[in-house]
């Protein structure tokens, strides 16, 4: 009721001026850069490569322009969409006050009384049928607002709904159909009427407020970055060259039981090395890795209780080698693979003491050998081991037991105040009944 929807038709205006300011990009891109893949003093394979990255680019340009013209028009639909329901809200108000009733900052309906005279108002409280009667008009002008406020929830979804979609890219023109090279790059299709984005579902309104999730897709994509130790940094090398990364993750909550679980998919080329001495003790590893890995897992809480299980699978080849030292633990470890992995995992944990297993079958040719005793980045206390080997087939064991110093603190909290709550109640029950029997001899 007070939110400045004026803000909404200012920011459209901005993002419009964003789409023009794009266009002089874009122009000055393909008169500038773009122009030189398309004369004849530049042949072979590097002008063909520079010709379709270069037009990539500026098919960017592009999109953006569609990408921010379809939100500006997200927006001014927006304001007139709830400028309208702002007022049918402010006339259901101002009938129902109308009406004999008052209603308060929040929504809430109740019965006049203030407009009644004195007899008037000991007519209705000694009537049964005027009680009645007034029961009755509150809750239909209760449910009359509440009408209203629903419309407005549910057009605020449908508004959200709208703009994440219009921000993801529909690759249309991607994979060979155009010249857009980037999966995940501007939308160059995104809807602007607001009238034409598919409603969400009534369950997926009721549930947001307790669910969350996330997907993301990234590649091709290729770099190379070198940092040096210094400032007691861990110095480090990487390279890669991704062909695809996607993942999804999300979380529900139902009567206090959390559900989680994650979807990851990678497929490319990647090596890092890290090395240097921090205040967390010496480091030093190296990993290379070329293939495709996938990985489901999922998780239950409940309180202090909780459970998770995971599949993974590998094909490709890798090798690594680590080792730290330092006050929070060590660890170290070898391995070198080529093949097929298949893995399952699982285990629990309670009050923040954990512990699970995993169990790996190996096609192919290498060993493995780690062990870890010491704190995480994840800020747990882990201790356990991984060892395989395969000669055409075999695989690998290993074992894990961790330790939440939070959730450990948390729970004997927890618990320490049970013990509390029922010590009260038997103090109260004892006092109670104290008094009780010295009242009979009174």
């Amino acid at each position: 009721m007070t939110t400045d929807l004026g803000l909404l038709t200012t920011a459209a205006a901005k993002w419009d001026s964003m789409a023009g300011e794009l266009k002089k990009v874009e122009t000055r891109y393909g008169e500038t850069v773009q122009k030189i893949t398309m004369g004849d003093n530049w042949s072979g394979l590097s002008a063909g490569s520079a010709h379709t990255g270069f037009a990539a680019t500026r098919y960017e340009y592009a999109a953006a322009q569609s990408q921010a013209k379809a939100i500006a028009s997200l927006l001014r639909d927006a304001h007139e969409k709830f400028t309208d329901l702002k007022k049918k809200l402010e006339s259901a108000r101002d009938d129902a006050i109308a009406a004999g009733m008052t209603v308060s900052e929040q929504g809430h309906v109740a019965f006049d009384y203030a407009k009644l005279t004195p007899s008037e108002r000991s007519a209705y409280q000694h009537d049964p049928d005027g009680q009645t009667i007034i029961r009755e008009a509150v809750a239909k002008w209760q449910t009359h607002i509440n009408d209203r406020v629903k419309a407005v929830t549910e057009a605020d979804q449908l508004v959200k709904v709208a703009l994440e979609g219009a921000v993801v890219d529909s690759n249309r023109d991607a994979l060979g159909k155009g010249a857009d090279q980037t999966l995940n790059g501007f939308n160059n299709y995104a809807e602007g009427d607001l009238a034409k984005v598919k409603k969400p579902d009534e369950s997926t309104v009721e549930t947001k407020t307790d669910s969350e999730g996330k997907v993301t897709v990234t590649g091709p994509d290729a770099g190379f970055t070198v940092s040096g130790t210094k400032y007691g940094k861990e110095g480090s090398v990487k390279a890669y060259a991704d062909l695809f990364h996607a993942k999804a993750e999300g979380s529900t909550t139902m009567g206090g039981v959390k559900l989680s679980g994650v979807e990851d998919w990678y497929g490319g080329a990647r090596a890092t090395a890290n090395y240097g001495a921090t205040n967390k003790g010496l480091v030093g590893k190296a990993e290379a890795s070329v293939g495709i890995r996938a990985l489901n897992e999922g998780r239950i809480e409940y309180g202090h209780v909780g459970g998770y299980g995971r599949v993974e699978g590998f094909a490709g080849g890798e090798a690594g080698v680590s080792a730290g030292v330092g006050p929070e633990g060590l660890n170290a470890g070898a391995k070198a693979f080529a093949g097929g992995k298949a893995s399952v995992a699982g285990g629990g944990e309670v009050a923040g003491i954990g512990a699970g297993g995993t169990a790996e079958g190996w096609a192919g040719v290498g060993a493995e050998a780690n062990v870890t005793f010491g704190k995480g980045e994840d800020g747990k206390f882990h201790i356990g081991g991984k060892a395989g080997l395969a000669l055409g087939f075999g695989g690998s064991v290993g074992a894990e037991f961790t330790f939440d110093p939070d959730k450990f603190t948390n729970a004997a909290g927890d618990a320490a105040d049970a013990v509390g709550d029922a010590a009260d109640a038997v103090g109260d029950f004892a006092g109670g009944a104290k008094d009780e029997v010295v009242s009979w001899f009174d």
